[in-house]
């Protein structure tokens, strides 16, 4: 039976249409009523299904005791509606390839749509943190950063590198850490051969009011990433938006107020 259900949907009928049309064939043609009983179905649905079957032309209705008996037509009449449906299908696809170019060039005019690309482990943070380079032009980066996790992930020499590139293309920075012993002295291992010029300008908050673990940095022109250094999934994304990026350059400014100096 699911065999030639499979059958009838793959020539375009409904499912409950292709139960409809197996229940008449079995039942050698019936009333809604033992149509409803047989398939399970609200009678109210049945109706409405016999009545699209028939404007197919896949079945006859005829009146019988004051009421509407239906029978099954020649199954050939099923295969000739199939091959229409193929026909009608192709159209509508030859319709739709014209009709794409402006799809495209409507789709393409859309401002402002986030792209966001996703990053899952060491490796794969890596590539955030040389993306936070990659412009190789002068900018200010900001960040909400928790040094201490940040030191516990990454290597102090691969941290010292990504400092050092920083320098070489004069891109400076603002953080907002946690105010630990650990956070607080992050500039002196990590910076202590950098041009003064390029050390990160750094307000703190109370770890007990910011426990978080990660990393957000706004960076370029308008990207932003975050990154949880969870010990179960370390993992980040990159957000490329002009939009969102000015938002939380404006989230940053308004946290930045409120830091600790």
């Amino acid at each position: 039976m699911e065999k030639t259900i499979l059958a009838l949907r793959g020539a375009g009928l409904s499912e409950k249409g292709a139960r409809v049309y197996l229940a008449l064939f079995e039942l050698g043609g019936a009333f809604p009523s033992q149509i409803a009983g047989r398939t399970k179905l609200q009678r109210s649905t049945v109706y409405e299904i016999l009545a699209d079957l028939s404007i197919k032309g896949l079945i006859s209705e005829i009146e019988k005791r004051n009421k509407y008996f239906y029978t099954i037509e020649n199954p050939k009449r099923l295969l000739r509606f199939s091959e229409r449906s193929i026909i009608r299908a192709q159209e509508n696809n030859e319709k739709l390839k014209e009709f794409l170019p402006e799809l495209e060039g409507l789709y393409g005019g859309v401002t402002n749509k986030p792209i966001v690309s996703h990053f899952e482990g060491a490796d794969g943070v890596m590539e955030i943190y040389e993306d936070h380079i990659s412009t190789q032009k002068k900018y200010e980066m900001l960040g909400f950063v928790n040094i201490a996790e940040l030191m516990r992930f990454l290597p102090q020499k691969k941290y010292r590198e990504y400092a050092q590139k920083k320098e070489r293309f004069g891109i400076t920075s603002r953080g907002i850490i946690p105010d630990t012993s650990e956070d607080r002295a992050y500039e002196k291992l990590i910076y202590k051969s950098v041009k003064q010029k390029i050390l990160p300008q750094v307000r703190f908050v109370l770890k007990e009011e910011f426990p978080w673990k990660g990393d957000i940095t706004i960076y370029g022109t308008n990207k932003v990433s975050i990154i949880n250094f969870s010990e179960q999934q370390v993992a980040g994304i990159i957000i490329e938006s002009e939009t969102i990026h000015k938002m939380m350059r404006m989230i940053f400014e308004l946290a930045w107020k409120g830091a600790l100096k």
